[in-house]
């Protein structure tokens, strides 16, 4: 069956209209500061890690991992290959981070070593990686009660490629604790006839005394599509039916053209066709075409609006024609069904010629025709990263734990990729997407079929601000969504809190109406010239990371 094309629903309440821009604040921010006995264990990418995915997997790597089931708890690992501890319990009295476990003291002679890795898999269960290819599962009682407590190894292996952990979740089945991991590798692909030369890799593992594995899915957000490609090390072989699937859409299902008012849609079918089994739904907002007994042939969210009433269909030689009508005319769409790569858009002749006409002004043999011009030509290398889309296959999945397929893809072709946050371990971990100015969380579902994810909050214009600091490393936001914040590489932090309520009423005379929220910005400094590594937020406090230091920036009073 073929995975359905899912929409992110926005919740318009959640959305400011009238939001205008964050008020800077120069509140103080009380910040203190621990100095770490031992230096943090950076490592830096090799000379044979030059892709731009090594950068963003790797190079990019936050090296402060935050305890979800503890608040402001937080772990690192130093040189000396310790995973050291540090939580708070009063800001005035900061102790200093305790070592929880060590790893192998060889870790520096590993010619191909990555950053360690750590995930809280439960509030008594953590998985570590070395950075060299071994996975450590590691019981540590009740951290919360004793958060310097050493920990104890359950599982200790070697397993294969140097690798990341993304995500880990634990459960009891037949009365045996078993555990999912998910990691990411990257690995040379000798025969990649393009691009780098190097494929990401993510292995789904299962560690389990007896039984199957509990998983029911994995939901992926890339700007390149994945597909699973092995189980227990056997390649996945296609079936018949998949092989006649691809034979079968080497070209295109269906064929459309556009006007201002409406659209145009051929669909092939099989000789001998009747009406009767022909399965066609239609909304304002959705369609569905297919034969009955068999999937869909289009099936998802429209780009637009249509009206129902006046649209229609009719059976004609071997194909089914589909006429839309637009609900707003005028506007072009860029596709019929978001996200549905199976058809192919047939410009009009008279339609191309007016449109090439419009464009001439914009084509000459030469680079900049007429330098003295008003308004010269664009040039790219002036662009910046608020003017840069995503790649057009950047998609969110979910991959069924059973039959390996996707069931469900949301397009992310307009939304840009900010963070991801853990604001409730019990859940999986959310996702921060830029719509238009704003940035919206997300957050996934397992068990919930018609809202596999869900907008939870807002940061009001946090897509537009972001796009334009230039050095900026982190980004993340409280777990009560009270705050985001942004770290650049050296010193600033930049806080945008939510609206909140102001003791004296203002008045916007631009629009003549009563202001009584304010959403304020702060800047806070670190006093240290050192490349930030790590950087987390809590509800009340963030924490900074460089090499030498751990830095605690009270943001919020406590509850």
């Amino acid at each position: 069956m073929a995975a359905s094309n899912y929409s992110l629903k926005v919740d318009r309440h959640l959305l400011d209209p009238n939001f205008e821009s964050y008020r800077l604040s120069l509140d103080p921010l009380p910040m203190y500061n621990v100095e770490l006995e031992t230096a943090v264990a950076e490592v830096g990418l090799q000379e044979s890690q030059y892709t731009l995915d090594h950068v963003r997997a790797f190079g990019m790597y936050n090296y402060l991992h935050c305890d979800p089931w503890y608040e402001d708890s937080m772990y690192f690992v130093d040189q000396h290959g310790r995973v050291m501890g540090f939580s708070v319990t009063l800001d005035s009295v900061l102790g200093k981070p305790k070592e929880v476990f060590r790893l192998s003291s060889e870790l520096h002679g590993f010619e191909n070593r990555l950053c360690s890795s750590i995930h809280f898999t439960s509030s008594t269960w953590v998985t570590v990686s070395d950075g060299t290819g071994r996975l450590y599962l590691l019981r540590t009682s009740k951290r919360g009660a004793s958060p310097h407590g050493k920990w104890e190894v359950l599982f200790d292996q070697t397993l294969g490629e140097p690798f990341i952990i993304l995500n880990s979740l634990s459960y009891v089945a037949s009365g045996c604790h078993s555990f999912e991991v998910l990691v990411l590798r990257l690995e040379k692909e000798e025969v990649l006839s393009k691009g780098s030369g190097f494929l990401v890799s993510l292995e789904w593992l299962t560690i389990t005394g007896e039984g199957d594995k509990e998983g029911n899915g994995v939901m992926i957000a890339s700007d390149r599509p994945f597909k699973f490609i092995q189980v227990n090390g056997e390649p996945i072989g296609e079936t018949s039916e998949e092989a006649m699937d691809v034979e079968e859409r080497k070209e295109p299902i269906y064929y459309w053209q556009q006007t201002t008012e409406d659209l145009t849609i051929t669909v092939r079918l099989p000789e001998g066709t009747t009406k009767e089994s022909i399965h066609f739904k239609l909304s304002m907002d959705n369609l569905q075409v297919g034969l009955q007994g068999f999937a869909p042939l289009m099936d998802g969210q429209l780009y637009s609006l249509v009206d129902c009433e006046a649209s229609t269909w009719i059976i004609k030689e071997k194909s089914l024609e589909i006429t839309l009508v637009k609900k707003n005319e005028g506007p072009m769409w860029p596709e019929v069904v978001m996200g549905d790569r199976n058809g192919e858009f047939i410009m009009d002749p008279a339609q191309a010629a007016l449109i090439m006409e419009g464009l001439k002004y914009l084509t000459s043999e030469d680079l900049n025709a007429n330098p003295e011009k008003d308004k010269p030509p664009c040039n790219a290398q002036e662009l910046e990263e608020c003017d840069v889309f995503p790649e057009d296959s950047s998609s969110l999945t979910r991959f069924d734990g059973r039959t390996l397929k996707a069931t469900h893809v949301v397009n992310l072709s307009s939304h840009q990729y900010l963070f991801t946050v853990v604001t409730n371990p019990e859940e999986m971990p959310c996702l921060c997407l830029r719509h238009d100015v704003d940035a919206l969380l997300w957050q996934p579902h397992a068990d919930k079929q018609d809202n596999l994810w869900e907008h939870i909050a807002t940061f009001n214009a946090l897509g537009y601000v972001q796009a334009s600091k230039r050095d900026k490393k982190f980004s993340t936001c409280a777990p009560n969504h009270s705050y985001a914040a942004l770290c650049e590489c050296l010193r600033r932090v930049f806080i945008y809190r939510q609206p909140s309520p102001v003791s004296t009423e203002l008045y916007n005379r631009k629009e003549g109406r009563r202001v009584g929220q304010v959403a304020k910005q702060q800047v806070a400094s670190l006093e240290c010239s050192d490349a930030v590594l790590g950087f987390n937020a809590t509800n009340e406090r963030l924490f900074v990371l460089t090499s030498k230091n751990l830095f605690v920036i009270k943001v919020n009073s406590d509850n």
